[in-house]
């Protein structure tokens, strides 16, 4: 018999206690669970060393919106909670970026076509109330597995209209990212990487009075007034951040 591995994570200890022994009555289910997003990320990279792959995230969609100290290191988070807080559907894009074979379902308290059709952009396979049947649960387990995507039939007007939305703003946004110079990009995607301007000087060999104006031709052309905002708006043109690791360079026989 092929047994699914699924990890419950979910920082409500009962709930996810409760889930995972539901689970674990299935002759086909092998679970596991995590309490919080850095304990998540620990279990599948150990899981990965034993050649213990899980095949099926299921993960809270407010994860860490009330945990003190459940922030993760994740640069290209979908949603963060109150007080730099990641949730849940921040996860799900960490592991698409670590671990694609993985599939994510979200378990949410309520239905919210908003964050669904985040979740499903970050890469999730399902958005399950977590209130739904074991029965259901377990369907929905299966069919990601046979890579189905699946949403509550009452949630999916509204996601195919976020999604559209969604489309929308990232063809507008990638159309103002196109009117930058070549060089202004650089800076953009140095913008995303998280550096100020010094950093930005520095890599770029550029004087920071230099850099400094390129970024307010960034704001200008792209119609908004903060480096938070410029970034947001690269982010749904598709705009990565510049490669930090390539920065080790060799300078006087010495690594730097």
């Amino acid at each position: 018999m092929v047994r699914i591995r699924v990890l419950v994570v979910d920082d409500h200890r009962i709930f996810a206690e409760s889930l995972a022994a539901a689970l674990a009555a299935e002759p086909d289910v092998d679970v596991a669970a995590a309490g919080s997003g850095p304990a998540a990320l620990r279990s599948l990279e150990r899981a990965a060393t034993e050649g213990r792959r899980f095949d099926v995230l299921l993960v809270d969609a407010d994860l860490g919106s009330t945990v003190p100290g459940a922030r993760l290191p994740l640069h290209d988070s979908a949603e963060s909670g109150p007080d730099g807080f990641v949730d849940g559907i921040s996860l799900v894009t960490g592991i698409r970026s670590s671990q694609p074979s993985v599939r994510t379902v979200v378990l949410a308290e309520k239905d919210d076509p908003r964050r669904a059709a985040l979740a499903l952009q970050a890469g999730a396979s399902g958005w399950v109330a977590k209130d739904c049947s074991l029965s259901r649960l377990l369907t929905v387990i299966r069919g990601v597995l046979r890579d189905e995507t699946h949403l509550p039939p009452a949630l999916l007007t509204g996601v195919l209209r976020e999604l559209t939305a969604a489309r929308k703003h990232r063809t507008e946004s990638e159309r103002l990212v196109e009117s930058l110079t070549p060089r202004e990009r650089e800076v953009l995607r140095c913008m995303v990487a998280g550096l100020g301007r010094k950093a930005v000087a520095e890599r770029l060999f550029l004087s920071p009075h230099t850099v400094r104006t390129h970024m307010q031709n960034v704001l200008g052309k792209l119609g908004v007034h903060s480096t938070l905002a410029a970034v947001a708006l690269a982010r749904r043109a598709g705009v990565g951040p510049v490669d930090l690791a390539g920065d080790v360079v060799e300078r006087g026989g010495q690594l730097a």
